[in-house]
């Protein structure tokens, strides 16, 4: 008989499955969208690019899933095999942080810190690891902003036996000496960005020595490397839409975890940098929603210093500061943004999801931005009353689910709110340093300096 959710004392705190329950497929959203998303362009004819343009930096394993329109992509056993080392994540219900809110909204979050590298982010490191493997490639490039995911991706490569070289944004390198201390220990080469090693990066440090990097330049970098060497290809953390399928597994457990208590949420929240945990959290319960199952409102949450949802214009612009890279229909803050260093490192892409910004003009969810401050405000009471020490991003969902738990007190409504804690906060405690001390500062950035890098940007079509 399953517990009332409404009874705190009963109702089961961590909803648990087992390994026979991993997920044996992906969901691909792009297959139940009214309209197909726009494609990537050529840099120079603003034309459609086919597969073969981008065959330089990826396996053409995930180029076909870049592109398809199949509703389900079935997961390969070596990938399922490596899952199976954390895989399926708990999902928890958050019942002391619902008594100290004293709210009747009942607060439930999937917990991604239990992986090896922390965070929801090996979700995609294993298969892009794997099928660059399968294709003989012996070596992959990457950046990392706060260094999940390069932690992530080094991670992946050890266990499929290739080279891993990393490109870490210089503001987080120096925050997060051991985030690179722990990818080297997978195997990996570590560098911080803007370096030398690269024309991309030597351009940059012409111009500003002291500059703090950006996942932009860092991307420069990285795809600079991977096109230019026959044994190596290119992997990205986020964004692309073969990253935001292999991150369904979130939400496809989360709906099993769910279903054992017999809850159906009513407000899905996320954190969104590029988009990849918000995407893979509540892409399967919008399947749902599409036939009709449920109707939960659905909300992003980014940084009020990087707000390409709130403050980005929705046009097509280059993924990296350089112009390497094809141009992507996206909400972008212009490809040579450089951030403000707030300690979110894992938020300060200037584009989202070319996928996520069609979705959202098509309105199928909402998006806030929210300052650092008030972020850590919740991670604060977050920690204090279920114990873990939440990663700067996922701050933004929590404190947007307490917001609304609170409004629950003020209405008496027993909403049901779920949000993904996509990672631990261990190599974050000097940003909580910085906090307690109050020396971190909010940064609201200005719409006059978007419309500034919008002269940047190029112009395609009339």
């Amino acid at each position: 008989m399953t517990v009332p959710p409404t009874d705190r004392t009963a109702a089961p705190t961590k909803i648990l499955l087992d390994e026979s329950e991993l997920p044996t497929h992906w969901y691909n959203v792009v297959a139940d969208l009214p309209e197909p998303p726009p494609p990537p362009l050529h840099p120079g004819t603003h034309e459609p690019i086919g597969p073969e343009a981008l065959a330089p930096l990826f396996p053409m394993a995930l180029i076909q899933q870049e592109v398809t329109t199949e509703r389900y992509v079935a997961i390969p056993q070596a990938v399922r095999d490596v899952y199976a080392l954390w895989r399926p994540a708990p999902l928890y219900r958050a019942k002391r942080l619902e008594a100290h809110l004293d709210t009747p909204a009942r607060i439930y979050f999937k917990y991604e810190g239990v992986s090896p590298a922390g965070s929801h982010k090996p979700n995609t490191a294993v298969p892009q690891a794997y099928y660059n493997a399968q294709e003989g490639v012996t070596r992959l490039a990457t950046e990392t902003g706060a260094g999940q995911w390069g932690s992530a991706l080094a991670f992946a490569t050890a266990q499929f036996g290739l080279q891993c070289e990393v490109w870490q944004v210089a503001a987080s390198f120096q925050q997060k000496p051991y985030r690179a201390s722990m990818m080297r220990t997978w195997g990996a080469t570590v560098h911080s960005s803007p370096s030398e090693l690269t024309e991309a990066g030597r351009a940059i440090l012409a111009s500003d020595p002291d500059s703090p990097g950006s996942l932009g330049i860092a991307i420069s970098e990285a795809v600079e490397v991977a096109a230019g060497r026959e044994d190596t290809k290119y992997a990205l953390g986020s964004v692309l839409n073969h990253v935001l399928l292999h991150q369904t597994v979130i939400g496809e457990e989360a709906l099993l975890q769910l279903a054992k208590v017999g809850e159906t949420p009513d407000l899905i929240v996320g954190c969104t940098g590029g988009g990849s945990n918000f995407a893979g959290l509540f892409f399967p319960f919008l399947r749902e929603k599409l036939a009709g199952n449920m109707e939960p409102r659905i909300l992003a949450v980014e940084p009020a210093a990087c707000p390409s949802f709130t403050k980005g214009e929705y046009r097509y612009d280059f993924g990296d500061v350089a112009g390497m890279t094809p141009l992507m229909k996206m909400h972008t803050l212009g490809h040579d943004f450089v951030p403000d260093p707030i300690h979110a490192g894992g938020l300060r892409y200037h584009g989202m999801s070319p996928l996520l910004s069609h979705m959202y003009e098509l309105g199928m969810f909402e998006a806030d931005a929210i300052d650092q401050i008030a972020c850590f405000d919740a991670a604060v009471t977050f920690a204090r009353t279920q114990g873990i020490v939440p990663a700067p991003e996922p701050t933004h969902a929590i404190a947007a689910a307490i917001r609304e738990a609170e409004v629950c007190r003020e209405t008496g409504e027993e909403k049901v709110i779920l949000t993904a804690l996509c990672g631990h906060g261990h190599f974050d405690m000097a940003a909580y340093d910085a906090y307690f001390a109050g020396k971190l500062r909010d940064f609201d950035y200005p719409a006059d300096k978007v419309a500034e890098a919008m002269q940047r940007v190029p112009v395609v079509g009339a």
